[in-house]
């Protein structure tokens, strides 16, 4: 390797572990990587400033996850092995999905960060069903996710969360791989792969394999990170007047579980915040069991949604958005009656 190549590669590494680092340094010192923001902080705004205090919060604190998230899709679509993703992640094989859910938790990103490395494993030959069963796993089950839930709103809510959130994953990407839209994205893309994402480069230098996996990084970022902007503005509005009466009022009984399921989607909130501001609702009245379906309404959010679409069409999104809701209600009402009634 000539001097220009290896400088080239350890500089490449070097970025390559920055995020990695710094990830890992943000777990083990418990820094939050989501926005603070609240609703009083938001609400007593101008209307012009919500969006903007709550975009740059959040580039503050979710700058770590999303930069270790789009290095990470990148190395996934540039280094692993064609023949691992078709044997281990292809829609037809139920294994699959067991992997799936096993490699997720791993990775200690909300919803919005999971969606570049979906599109990595997607882009790197995996199928639609395993790698939707990624994206709905990691934020829910991560193991940061899952510490703090623990301490946050106890070990019951965060097991029955756990063991919810696994199935509703495995049952939403079979599913979702068996309807005819989702064959048809497979078949699609088995025939047309993005250039950047070329998985035939095992002749390459290492520092040629690397600037693919980094420039693919950038391709997903250009592709994801406005729709996810654009997500980001709405619910800080949404967030900023969202009624707390509503919560004593309405968010028990089967109604409030339905209500806790609905409003867990459109209203994003990255992971460690979903928890706390569920804590909050929790305090204000809100059931077990609407606590549930609040937990396991974050893979339909909204710049979610938006940032999928860009990858896989809106079919695929509005049929696993309608799904996650069904199994939100379901795992919420199941609690509930496990616990001892509505």
């Amino acid at each position: 390797m000539e001097k220009g190549q290896l400088a080239r590669t350890v500089l490449m590494v070097g970025f390559v572990l920055f995020f990695i680092l710094m990830m890992i340094r943000a777990i083990l010192s418990a820094y939050t990587l989501t926005p603070t923001s609240t609703a009083e902080d938001l609400k007593n705004l101008p209307l012009w400033q919500i969006p903007l205090v709550y975009i740059w919060d959040y580039a503050q604190h979710g700058w770590i996850c999303l930069g270790f998230a789009f290095t990470v899709s990148g190395l996934f679509s540039e280094f692993i092995p064609q023949s691992f993703m078709i044997r281990y992640m292809s829609s037809k094989r139920p294994i699959s999905y067991l992997v799936a859910t096993i490699i997720a938790p791993l990775f200690c990103v909300c919803s919005c960060t999971m969606v570049p490395i979906f599109a990595g494993l997607i882009y790197a030959g995996g199928g639609i069903g395993p790698a939707l069963t990624f994206l709905l796993v990691a934020p829910a089950n991560n193991l940061l996710a899952d510490i703090v839930t623990i301490q946050v709103l106890g070990w019951q809510i965060a097991l029955a969360d756990m063991v919810a959130a696994g199935v509703s994953a495995v049952a939403i990407g079979y599913l979702v791989a068996r309807t005819p839209w989702g064959k048809r994205f497979e078949q699609q893309f088995k025939t047309s792969k993005p250039q950047t994402a070329s998985l035939n480069l095992i002749k390459q230098p290492i520092d040629e394999r690397l600037w693919n996996a980094l420039k693919f990084g950038g391709f997903l970022a250009k592709r994801i990170v406005p729709p996810f902007l654009i997500g980001l503005v709405a619910v800080s509005y949404f967030q900023a007047f969202f009624p707390s009466d509503l919560v004593r009022t309405y968010m028990t009984g089967a109604f409030g579980v339905i209500l806790a399921a609905l409003l867990g989607g459109p209203l994003y909130t990255p992971t460690l915040i979903e928890v706390a501001l569920g804590k909050a609702l929790v305090d204000l009245g809100m059931s077990p069991g609407a606590t549930v379906a609040w937990l396991m309404g974050q893979p339909y959010d909204i710049p979610n949604s938006l940032s999928t679409y860009r990858i896989v069409g809106w079919k695929i999104v509005a049929t696993y958005g309608v799904l996650a809701f069904i199994c939100a209600v379901l795992s919420g009402m199941t609690y509930s009656l496990l616990v001892g009634g509505l």
